[in-house]
């Protein structure tokens, strides 16, 4: 799809659903509704991680990323539940059809949000009477709800989004930006992490206008080309467009979870990696995929984060590939200090119809082996239907580590394309 030539006066929206999983459940179970819910993996544990939680759960002090005990411990009365992705699947692919119906320029971003180039959409109202449309409909069709920002750019439209939730809509002008948003904390602006922060704020900027305002050498000499980007966001200034097309550009496919408690155990730890693994092969088939290189990430039980890769010469996609690399990195730099996370991804990312048969790691032989393979199990399945080999094993992981998978919302977008 080509994308719009952009005039000198944009309109575009950001959509941003408001705790999505928690609302989902309440529009699944209204009996829900209006009590403090939290979705986390192994709810029954007490390092089970809060994924999201409703606003009267948050008015608790209740956070993602908060260990369950600890949530229960400030909410008593918290109702927890497991994560139906399924559920919030169906309910995101409903939400898009909605935006789709609207304008053809909608650019998912992750399953409970995306942005909308409404420019020149034939439409008779205000941009603010068409939020409010589209705001009503969502609530009403899918009983969830949503808040929209507007602005003449994608950065100030998410800026906006995240100014009022529940239900908000907000409009951000670039004229007034030293009101609206300049004296906001440097902290709050969409793509400032906490360790950015930390270094603008040891600069002295502490504020967006701060930081809008700040000499654009001194940024280079810091940040590099993401200082004069900051800047540049900072002042308003964002040309991306707003590109339906956005979702077929990857580079890297990864998977990373929680463990259920911080471990040294290294069954627990080989039972994990062969989960990622197997569902960074499993997206990477789905996108027809191939990679040179494995990137392995360890978060210790401190916090600690660390991330080591190794590149290959040829393309690799198999399962057994990825784990052989990942164990290597993990047996060379593991420091057998507790983990609490681990991830594996897959970079230097190229569709196979670009890299041609050099898939294999070790022979072409065994490729060509595993291709009858394929098609033998391809034929058994069209016939019996899905999972026909699915072993003993593999139900084992699959219901030993019920944590959220961290990289859900891409494989959403990966469903999205089809």
């Amino acid at each position: 799809m080509s994308i719009p030539k952009q005039s000198k006066r944009r309109i575009i929206f950001h959509i941003d659903m408001n705790c999505f999983y928690a609302s989902v459940e309440m529009a699944f179970n209204p009996k829900l509704k209006g009590k403090p819910l939290a979705i986390a993996g192994n709810p029954e544990e007490r390092k089970g991680i809060i994924v999201t939680s409703s606003y009267e759960a948050r008015a608790k002090g209740v956070k993602t990323t908060m260990n369950v005990w600890k949530a229960k411990k400030l909410c008593p009365e918290l109702i927890v539940m497991k994560p139906n992705f399924e559920r919030y699947r169906n309910a995101s692919k409903e939400l898009f059809k909605i935006l789709s119906e609207i304008t053809p320029y909608v650019q998912p971003v992750s399953i409970d949000e995306g942005y909308m180039d409404v420019t020149g959409i034939s439409w008779k109202g205000t941009p603010p009477e068409l939020a409010g449309y589209l705001q009503n409909r969502i609530l009403n069709e899918l009983d969830l709800p949503s808040s929209i920002g507007i602005a003449p750019n994608k950065f100030l439209a998410k800026m906006a989004s995240d100014m009022k939730k529940p239900l908000g809509i907000t409009i951000l002008r670039k004229r007034e930006l030293d009101k609206t948003l300049w004296p906001l904390p440097v902290q709050e602006m969409y793509g400032v992490g906490e360790k950015t922060a930390k270094k603008l704020q040891s600069i002295g900027i502490n504020t967006i206008g701060d930081l809008a305002k700040k000499d654009t050498y001194e940024l280079k000499q810091i940040f590099g080309i993401n200082g004069e980007r900051l800047k540049n966001r900072a002042n308003g200034i964002d040309s991306r467009p707003v590109d339906p097309d956005a979702i077929y550009d990857f580079k890297s496919i990864g998977n990373s979870q929680t463990l259920p408690q911080d471990t040294t155990d290294v069954k627990e730890i080989n039972k994990l990696m062969n989960y990622l693994a197997d569902n960074v092969e499993k997206r990477m088939k789905r996108k027809d995929a191939a990679g040179k290189t494995v990137q392995l990430m360890i978060r210790y039980y401190d916090r600690k984060t660390i991330t080591r890769s190794k590149k290959l010469q040829n393309y690799i996609d198999s399962k057994s590939d990825i784990l052989f690399i990942a164990n290597e990195l993990l047996e060379e730099h593991w420091n057998h200090e507790p983990i609490r996370l681990i991830g594996i991804t897959v970079q230097d990312v190229e569709n196979k119809q670009n890299i041609g048969q050099q898939l294999d790691l070790f022979t072409y032989e065994s490729e060509a082996n595993n291709e009858k393979l394929h098609h033998t199990i391809h034929q058994l399945t069209e016939k019996f239907g899905k999972n026909v080999f699915k072993t003993l094993k593999d139900n084992v992981i699959e219901d030993g580590l019920q944590q959220p998978r961290t990289s859900f919302q891409k494989d959403f977008l990966d469903d999205y394309k089809r």
